[in-house]
């Protein structure tokens, strides 16, 4: 059944397939938000290593509104990665079978937002940061909390720059020609090579077709993402109602 697949990809209850089948959804979501959202606000949203490296420059050269309008973004993906943490933690105690749901819900409906209303954001500014890059940077930081949170910090979505260390990584440990049998053995964990390759092939398929979206069909090209996540967390919800209605 397809409700009972998509509830499972955020069941409390974890497996390495649900992981990663999850995992690799939002890397597509997150691929497709950083660049259709930098065809939108003309910077990468979920790079917040440039984000912190340009503040430091620009507090170096002595611009200190543009160095501010950097740290202003950081912090609405680090307020993300809160609010993710606190309903997260909120629903486990209260409502364990939809441990994930309001997350999921809270993200379809910016980005909803985003779409119907992304245009109109632009002109609006915090420190010279619009209210488009702050609200991505916003949704990043939910998003990747989230799946940190779900697969037990085993996988990210927006750190591409990590899921390629961990790529090279195990493909050295695959290529390395172990010479002599008295010594310990380098094997690759083929999983872990599997699951970084999946999601770097995820993030860029998803960053080529948001940039497409984007191209051809403006803001509301996010409509499609945040319609998958809602339909995701609607069948956690109907998956949890049939749960209480067998169990009374």
């Amino acid at each position: 059944m397809p409700v009972n697949y998509l509830a499972e990809l955020t069941a409390p209850v974890r497996s390495p397939r649900a992981n990663l089948h999850l995992g690799a959804g939002l890397a597509f979501v997150a691929g497709a938000l950083n660049a259709g959202g930098f065809l939108a606000v003309g910077q990468y949203t979920s790079h917040m290593t440039g984000l912190v490296s340009g503040a430091a420059d620009e507090f170096a050269l002595g611009h200190i509104g543009l160095a501010i309008s950097a740290l202003v973004a950081v912090a609405a993906f680090v307020m993300g990665a809160v609010s993710t943490a606190m309903m997260v933690n909120f629903s486990r105690r209260n409502f364990p079978a939809w441990t994930y749901v309001p997350t999921l819900l809270l993200e379809a409906a910016l980005l909803l937002a985003f779409g119907l209303i992304g245009s109109a954001m632009l002109p609006q500014q915090i420190e010279r940061v619009s209210l488009t890059t702050l609200l991505l940077c916003f949704v990043m930081g939910l998003q990747n909390a989230l799946i940190t949170k779900i697969s037990k910090a085993e996988i990210r979505t927006t750190h591409v720059t990590g899921l390629l260390t961990d790529l090279g990584l195990e493909l050295g440990r695959l290529l390395y020609w172990n010479l002599g049998p008295q010594l310990e053995q380098v094997r690759a964990d083929r999983r872990r090579l599997r699951i970084h390759a999946t999601l770097v092939l995820a993030f860029f398929v998803g960053g080529l077709s948001g940039a497409l979206g984007f191209k051809h069909a403006g803001f509301i090209a996010t409509l499609p993402l945040a319609a998958a996540l809602l339909v995701l967390a609607l069948a956690s919800l109907l998956r949890g109602w049939q749960s209480d209605g067998a169990d009374s």
